[in-house]
């Protein structure tokens, strides 16, 4: 409703889609920002991603080739749509535990709950970074309870800032002990022990005055090897909680083409700009892009749940409840800018909701502006083409 009513705004005085909303931008020094509605803005580059967006999308051309194509009869009618958005992510709390094992093989455990999204991967390559093992030997577990003393799951892009950070913790307390149950065993000061980029913890500068993690594993589960106040094994479990929410943001450009004779929406083009803080694993974050784009563009142009006027459903079946295959879908324009949250140890906020938050609204717009100079002011979603037929009609005969 916000980004129809900033192009509902431009369009009535006169001024353009991207011009008004770089105005009324936060700006980069005045983060963190307390909002009216008593929400924190951690951090964000709200005209960053917009002039990226822009950029990719070759917007000023855009503009040109609308112009041009109106100045003659063509019923192929080219709309450009724009939206910036922010959002909600990382509510709660999360557990996450790490401990090595006697062969120096990792063990994850975490309370979030994949189906899909690749947070096995996430949190190995983030296991395996902070220890300096390989990946290979980092196994990551979840959604067993008999495993798992708690956990709140996966939901509200929260998986990594909350889930990964907790992992990240306990991987933390985890070196700390392996340190110094190391500088207890050669008779060192703690501050001379360090983990080097090998995966042995040892004395700086004297490599044969190190132990592997198989090593410290085994001695660790001796207490009798053990420094004073020590426990046990090579374990660490920690309940992450960031203090307060991180708010993703980023800029949608979506170019589509409009039969004025049908009503029927192609879309050409979807340029994604998206923030989600600091980036751990490039590829999962441009598949949840993907994913959440697809889905907000179903919702701006198919999905719909209707009833006949006693009430029935008449689209209760996935023969009468309209969605996009690939095939109805462009292939998909994506890019990243990074504004690290402080909330966080990984400087991480929320991906999997991005794109359908960005990819609606810039549809939507992108198929009004198509018909605006016919006068044309608003449609509602779905944007099918029997809506945007009578809507055209409906402005002609005005």
């Amino acid at each position: 409703m916000l980004e129809r009513a900033i192009d509902m705004l431009a369009v009535q005085i006169g001024i353009d889609p991207a011009e008004i909303r770089r105005r009324n931008f936060i700006p980069n020094d005045a983060f963190p920002v307390r909002t009216a509605t008593d929400g924190e803005y951690d951090s964000g580059d709200y005209g960053g991603a917009l002039d990226e967006a822009l950029g990719l999308s070759g917007y000023d051309d855009l503009r040109r080739e609308q112009a041009e194509r109106r100045t003659r009869v063509d019923p192929k009618l080219l709309g450009i749509g724009i939206s910036t958005y922010v959002e909600v992510t990382g509510w709660g709390s999360e557990f996450g535990a790490v401990e090595v094992e006697p062969d120096g093989s990792v063990v994850v455990l975490t309370g979030v709950s994949p189906h899909g999204q690749g947070h096995e991967t996430a949190f190995a390559q983030l296991a395996s970074d902070l220890l300096k093992v390989p990946m290979d030997r980092v196994t990551v577990r979840h959604s067993d309870t008999s495993l798992m003393p708690k956990g709140d799951g996966t939901m509200g892009s929260r998986s990594l800032q909350l889930g990964g950070s907790a992992m990240w913790r306990a991987g933390e307390e985890v070196v700390e002990k392996a340190r110094r149950i190391a500088a207890h065993l050669l008779e060192a000061g703690i501050d001379d022990v360090v983990l080097a980029d090998d995966g042995r913890i040892g004395i700086v500068g004297a490599p044969d005055r190190s132990y592997s993690w198989a090593e410290l594993a085994t001695v660790a589960a001796d207490p009798s090897q053990l420094p004073e106040g020590i426990e046990p094994g090579l374990l660490a479990t920690h309940e992450f909680d960031g203090g307060g929410n991180t708010y993703p943001f980023g800029a949608h450009v979506a170019v589509v083409e409009v039969d004025a004779d049908t009503g029927r929406v192609e879309v050409l083009r979807h340029v994604a700009v998206d923030d989600c803080g600091r980036i751990i694993n490039p590829m999962l974050v441009e598949g949840q892009q993907h994913g959440g784009i697809a889905q907000g563009m179903a919702q701006a142009l198919f999905e719909e749940v209707v009833f006949d006027e006693s009430g029935t459903p008449l689209t209760g079946t996935l023969m009468s409840y309209e969605f996009p295959s690939a095939a109805d879908l462009p292939s998909f324009e994506t890019s990243n800018i990074e504004t690290p949250s402080p909330r966080n140890p990984l400087g991480a906020k929320g991906i999997g909701e991005s794109g359908t938050v960005g990819s609606t609204p810039a549809v939507q717009n992108a198929v009004i502006d198509a018909v605006s100079h016919l006068g044309v002011r608003h449609i509602d979603m779905p944007l099918s083409p029997e809506r945007v037929w009578r809507a055209i009609r409906e402005a002609a005969g005005s």
